[in-house]
């Protein structure tokens, strides 16, 4: 590259090592992604952009930008698509600079695109290990890139933190961010970066990790410091003051084995002026807090905003969401910071809508918390106390004392997907959900050491296998876009969705608020009042926050679209199934734009002919149990598929024959985990007799709806198998 000013590159030289090049736009004056603290901080002189994963620090998700608003939304038309490689969970925030738009994908994959055409510009794919894909909870998803001084900085799903050249995607260093590869440490967040360092955390807590935070030396990818969330062995010293004022919270030493939690494996926001970056802290390990930590303390710093001081990870406050977590209730939700009126006086707050159902403001200088209120139905606490801070319990969730329905459910009132903040309305617009959960613990701690394989230190989830109760059930699940107005501690409006899993949220300065939506929509509403002035079909669940920029003039509006993530996997039967395929893509809108949406896919499939069930009702009710225990999390409960793993009431006679040789380890590569010495043969064949028998199951459905066998092939293709392992 000559100069700065010619911003060039050769078309399409090199196709190797996952990496591809073509010309890079010469719109602009400036080399790739050169971004930095300052140029994020003076982020509304340059509107056009989107440098930072919550467009500015404070993690608004706000664009002043308006040629797009209230007025002319519905004109909005598509400008340009481009197709990912791997049609899974897409929940990544693009990254916009000087025309250039880096965004991800499954499995860790890095893509340049031209903002204005779509065109690819280079690609990187780091090659995530095989043997990981199957150690996380939650699919393999990235919620994607950071960009600084001419890098593109990328976690990869197996816990590697990855610097990229801009120019071209060619590999400038990598470090390897986990502590004990025995344990099941991934990388789904996106990084941030302040004062030179890159911020990343790592997801795991359901495996048995101690969670932590890290930041490295964004030139060098030498670690400056590293905060733990949980403490460690009690018979070893604490690492900090911090830890040693953790360790008095947590009891006995059960966390030691089951590994604690706390990851920090999403939110992260940063104050500039206050000098203090706010990380978001996640659940127990295990859920049962009476395996964990003898059913005492509040286990810092679980479920909590933690302040510390980004040059040297020092502890300066903290708040804790849910002390003493047992339900799943993470504070990784996304944070907002805000400057607003609060009684008259002007607070400078740091807000989150974490999963337990309660909306947090706390003085973000201080961690003083000042207002938490339900935003969906809780049972688990009545309220929060002000003058404690601490949420009052009603014992209505303690599932140590007998099963119980929790509300929100593990699922949360919040999950990942990120809401806004519109100084102009002064409302947060939240994508919220309702759900309920059974919850039952273990008779006795039972630890499995396999790294594929949650400890929760709960008994199998149990959803009755009668269709009609699991409509019922999915129909007490549901989702919301809320319109919460922070001082006045309510609602300003809401708009009812019939399905979870709904996606983030862009407020603009043109009084518009979009959404992407579970069932396949773009979606724009009336920021002062939630109409519904503008939606558009994207194909498939559309779950990641939206951007929206401007190059030459124009504005566009991007949603990253790809069904997947926790919902389908692990809520299975309860979530929208294949109702929506699993399609991967970037769609990127603009006025009056005029390209086309392929037809969205469609993958018929018949029942394959029924195999022999020679287990006894006894004998399936205990290979019910194993598969709702060791399969569910990805195949869904009572092996009814969410739509993005295979759905195994549709095996095939072939697979049936494979079928211990899959389950031993045959493939890995294809992102099955091995349980060999996890289950005995005997209970391999116990699980595919299950197999055998929930297709009966389903091949009695069809018969019985809608007219026996004309209906099996519509009913059959709606299910689909979508996704092959």
């Amino acid at each position: 590259m000559s100069s700065p000013r010619r911003h060039r590159l050769l078309s399409l030289t090199l196709i190797a090592g996952g990496v591809f090049t073509t010309a890079l736009p010469a719109m602009a004056l400036r080399p790739p992604a050169d971004v930095d603290g300052q140029r994020i901080q003076r982020a509304d002189q340059e509107p056009g952009n989107w440098m930072s994963h919550g467009r500015t620090y404070d993690e608004q998700r706000f664009s002043p930008l308006k040629r797009v608003n209230d007025g002319n939304v519905g004109q909005l038309g598509v400008a340009w698509t481009y197709k990912l490689d791997i049609d899974r969970g897409v929940e990544a925030t693009p990254i916009v600079v000087d025309g250039v738009m880096y965004t991800t994908g499954a499995k860790s994959i890095v893509y340049a695109l031209d903002a204005r055409t779509g065109k690819p510009l280079w690609k990187f794919d780091p090659q995530v290990r095989v043997e990981s894909l199957s150690t996380g909870c939650c699919d393999i998803v990235n919620r994607g890139v950071a960009v600084w001084k001419g890098r593109v900085y990328v976690g990869a799903f197996d816990g590697r933190l990855i610097a990229l050249d801009a120019r071209n995607g060619r590999k400038v260093w990598e470090v390897d961010t986990v502590i004990d590869h025995k344990k099941s440490y991934t990388i789904t967040g996106a990084p941030r970066i302040m004062k030179g360092k890159v911020l990343i955390g790592n997801g795991g807590a359901e495996f048995g990790v101690r969670g932590y935070v890290t930041a490295y030396d964004a030139d060098t990818g030498r670690q400056a410091w590293r905060f733990y969330t949980v403490p460690g062995d009690p018979k070893i010293p604490p690492e900090n003051a911090a830890m040693e004022m953790a360790l008095k919270t947590w009891s006995g030493n059960g966390w030691v084995k089951w590994g604690g939690g706390g990851t920090v494996w999403d939110s992260m926001a940063y104050d500039p002026e206050l000098d203090l970056l706010y990380v978001g802290v996640g659940n127990g390990s295990p859920w049962n807090y009476d395996f964990r930590s003898e059913g005492k303390g509040d286990n810092l710093f679980l479920s909590s905003i933690v302040a510390v001081r980004p040059d040297t990870g020092e502890y300066v406050w903290h708040y804790q969401t849910t002390p003493g977590d047992r339900w799943d209730f993470t504070a990784t939700q996304h944070m907002v910071l805000a400057d607003i009126v609060i009684e008259g006086k002007p607070r400078k707050v740091i807000m989150q809508a974490p999963k337990n159902g309660f909306f947090y403001v706390l003085d973000r200088q201080t961690g003083k918390l000042l207002s938490a209120d339900k935003f969906v139905p809780a049972n688990w606490a009545s309220h929060v106390d002000l003058s404690t801070g601490r949420p009052v319990m009603t014992g209505e969730a303690d599932y140590n004392k007998g099963p119980k329905m929790v509300v929100p459910s593990f699922l949360g009132g919040h999950s990942w997907q990120p809401m806004s903040f519109n100084p102009q309305t002064g409302y947060i617009y939240l994508p919220a959900q309702e759900t309920v959960a059974g919850l039952e613990a273990a008779k006795a701690p039972e630890f499995l050491p396999t790294k594929s394989v949650v400890n929760l230190g709960l008994n199998a989830p149990d959803l009755p296998e009668d269709p009609q109760i699991t409509q019922q059930v999915r129909d007490a699940w549901k989702g919301r876009l809320i319109a919460w107005d922070p001082v006045k501690k309510a609602p300003a409006w809401t708009v009812d969705y019939k399905a979870l899993g709904n996606g983030g949220t862009l407020s603009t300065a043109g009084n518009l608020v979009f959404q992407g939506t579970a069932d396949g929509r773009a979606v724009a509403y009336a920021a002062d009042t939630g109409r519904k002035l503008w939606e558009q079909r994207v194909n498939s669940g559309a779950m990641a926050g939206p951007v929206t920029y401007e190059v030459k003039g124009e504005q566009y509006v991007t949603f990253m679209v790809g069904w997947g993530g926790a919902l389908p996997l692990i809520g299975g039967p309860l979530s929208l199934g294949a109702q929506v395929q699993p399609e991967a893509r970037v769609v990127t809108f603009k006025l009056d734009g005029k390209a086309k949406l392929p037809a969205p896919a469609q993958q018929a499939r018949d029942l394959p002919p029924l195999q022999t069930l020679a287990a006894s009702a006894e004998q399936v009710q205990q290979a019910r149990t194993l598969f709702n225990g060791l399969c569910a999390s990805c195949h869904g409960i009572n092996a009814i598929s969410g739509g993005v793993v295979p759905d195994l009431r549709y095996l095939s006679p072939a697979k049936h024959q494979q079928f211990a040789g899959i389950l031993y380890g045959a493939r890995i590569p294809k992102g099955m985990p091995s349980f060999n010495g996890v289950l005995t043969m005997d209970q391999v064949e116990l699980i595919r007799q299950y197999l055998v028998k929930r297709s009966h199951d389903l091949a009695s459905e069809l018969e019985a709806s809608k007219g026996g066998k004309a209906a099996q092939a519509g009913a059959v293709g709606a299910v689909g198998a979508a996704g092959q392992r």
